[in-house]
Parts: structure tokens; C-alpha cells; sequence
């Protein structure tokens, strides 16, 4: 695997990700990996991040723990001494986690981890290290409803728990960064699609629809989003982790692109070749559903000088292309 020019920086750098075997932390892995860094993968289960590794092309020196227990991830870190920290664990996306005690773990993994990550990385010397100490992933429900174009400055009001909560982790990750002038950032998401999504989501529903020839029930889909392919992602969590800047800035990590989800559904259901007939776009929209303007991306482009640039059609064929030839897919 030949790593992209900007991202040779990487050889040989001990990296570690938590989270590592789920939907974003494979791709960052995979990543880090063809970029030549001495990879650290933390997760819960280390069998079932070895299956998810061999599918995903991740090179790892695997690891689990439970990162709700604080004490044995600062010792994990101190026994690691990691340059940097990509950091993609996270409580509430998925709705399946939505259960009782999210309160709870959504707290603890949400809000409380950065901050404590960031506490324990600056008293870890990185020698030779130029790049950030710490890549957190936060959220573009962040912002919540405010509408406009929204803007890494902007006044954020969330309104949900996992919005709050991820508000809360980056705000905690900026104090610590900033009173340990510790170089680190949030890179808040949007809508990311790709190979490893959860079952329930739309693209892995319209998968597999391939396989029988029921109508699918979907909301009216005028909903416009930010569409952003993992490997996109995951390119871009490293250009940032290269860069340096003011110790826990924000950055948006997007394409700067709106798509509706009915765009987004028709452009998915043409190349799995579904008929159109089959799809009832008939549903309200949920409630509480984001409505705003073009996600800005000046920030990312002046420290990376890259926006992820991939289309909808070309994200959804890599990601049909990955599956036919994976097993999980």
C-alpha cells in the first residue's frame, strides 16, 4: 500500500485509535496503516476487531479496554506514549445505543473523554513530533438549528443528547488543550456514508434491498445534507493531525456539498439498479431535522489545502465495489 504524498509524515510515528473497529476508526486505521505508522488500535473486542481488520486492510498492534475506566486508559497511554491520538469512540449515533443508561455513557464517552485524553497526552513527551497531539471527532449536530452556513465560530444550540454531549467533549478538549498548550482539534462530521455503516442506516438499507423486492417506506428526503465519504474522512483526520495550530481548535471536516437524501437515495438506487417504483418517498421528515446552508470548509482548506472532493456516485460505487469483494459485505 502506497501512502498519499501528503500523508508519508505518518512513517514510522506511533499513532493510536480509540475506537479503532468501528465505522470511522477501520478507515483511519487502514489509513494510518498505508501511510506507514506504527499502529495502536484500541477496542472492546479484540476478536472482533481482528476480523474487522482483515477486511479492511489495518496492520495493528491491537489492544482492548474499557475507555469509560478512566485510570486504565491513562495507563494504556502512558505505557503506548503515543505522538498522536486519534480519538473515535463515541456514545449515541447509532440508534441502538439509544437505550437506558445513554445518559450515562454518553457523559462519560462523549463529553468527559477529550478532556481527560487531552490532560493525560501533555504529560507525554512526543520528541521529533511537528504534528497534533490529539484528532477528536465531534459532531455537526454540534451546531444544532441555527441555520446559515455554519461556521466553525458559529453560536452552537444542540438539541439533542448526543448533540449536547459532543458539544460538551469538544468544548472540555479546548480548556485542556489550551491550559496544557497542547496542540489538538475537534474535526466535526457530517452526514459520512461507506463501507462498515451501521445496518440501519440508509445506504446499507438500500444495499440490502438487493435482495428481495418489497417497496421501501422513505421520508419525503428534502432534507439537504453534507453527503461525506469515510475514506474522505478518514484522509482528511490525517492531514489535520499533521498541522499545526492553536491548541483546541474546531474545524468542520466536510466537502462544503448539500445533497438531499432523495438525491442521495435515486443516485444509490440507479447503480444497485432498484427500480424506481420501488421507492415511496412518503414519510414526514423527522423531527428535529437539520436544516441549514453549506457547511464551511475555509478552515480545513487553509491548514490542509484539501477538501474532500469525492461525489456521491463515485462514493457510493467504492463503496459497492468494497463490499462485493469484502465478506461482511
Amino acid at each position: 500500500m502506497t501512502p498519499a504524498p501528503d500523508l508519508r509524515g505518518y512513517a514510522g510515528v506511533r499513532a493510536v485509535v480509540l475506537g479503532a473497529s468501528g465505522f470511522i476508526g477501520r478507515w483511519a486505521g487502514h489509513a494510518l496503516t498505508g501511510a506507514g505508522a506504527e499502529l495502536h488500535a484500541v477496542v472492546r473486542d479484540v476478536a472482533e476487531a481482528r476480523r474487522v481488520f482483515a477486511n479492511y486492510g489495518v496492520t495493528a498492534q491491537v489492544h482492548e479496554a474499557d475507555l469509560t475506566d478512566f485510570e486504565q486508559t491513562r495507563r494504556l497511554l502512558l505505557r503506548l506514549a503515543p505522538a498522536i491520538v486519534f480519538n473515535l469512540s463515541g456514545y449515541g449515533v447509532d440508534p441502538g445505543e439509544r437505550t437506558e443508561g445513554s445518559d450515562r455513557l454518553a457523559g462519560v464517552l462523549n463529553a468527559d473523554l477529550p478532556g481527560m485524553l487531552a490532560k493525560s497526552l501533555a504529560a507525554i513527551p512526543a520528541p521529533g513530533w511537528a504534528g497534533r497531539r490529539i484528532v477528536h471527532v465531534g459532531s455537526i449536530l454540534e451546531y444544532g438549528q441555527i441555520g446559515g452556513h455554519l461556521e466553525e465560530s458559529s453560536a452552537a444550540a444542540p438539541f439533542n443528547l448526543y448533540g449536547r454531549s459532543k458539544l460538551a467533549g469538544t468544548l472540555r478538549l479546548t480548556e485542556a488543550c489550551e491550559s496544557a498548550a497542547l496542540p489538538g482539534l475537534t474535526a466535526r462530521l457530517c452526514q459520512v456514508y461507506g463501507p462498515g455503516e451501521h445496518p440501519g442506516r440508509l445506504l446499507p438499507m438500500l444495499i440490502e434491498a438487493r435482495g428481495h423486492t418489497q417497496p421501501l417506506s422513505l421520508s419525503i428526503g428534502t432534507q439537504s445534507k453534507d453527503f461525506t465519504y469515510v475514506g474522505d474522512v478518514a484522509e482528511g483526520l490525517l492531514r489535520l493531525g499533521l498541522t499545526a495550530g492553536g491548541p483546541g481548535e474546531v474545524v468542520n471536516l466536510a466537502s462544503g456539498r448539500l445533497d438531499t437524501v432523495r438525491e442521495f437515495t435515486l443516485t444509490a438506487a440507479h447503480l444497485l439498479r432498484l427500480e424506481p417504483g420501488r421507492l415511496k418517498f412518503e414519510k414526514p421528515l423527522p423531527d428535529n431535522e437539520l436544516q441549514h446552508l453549506e457547511v464551511a470548509t475555509d478552515r480545513l482548506r487553509t491548514l490542509t489545502d484539501w477538501v474532500p472532493a469525492t461525489t456521491l456516485a463515485d462514493g457510493i460505487r467504492r463503496t459497492l465495489d468494497f463490499l462485493d469483494r469484502r465478506s461482511d459485505g
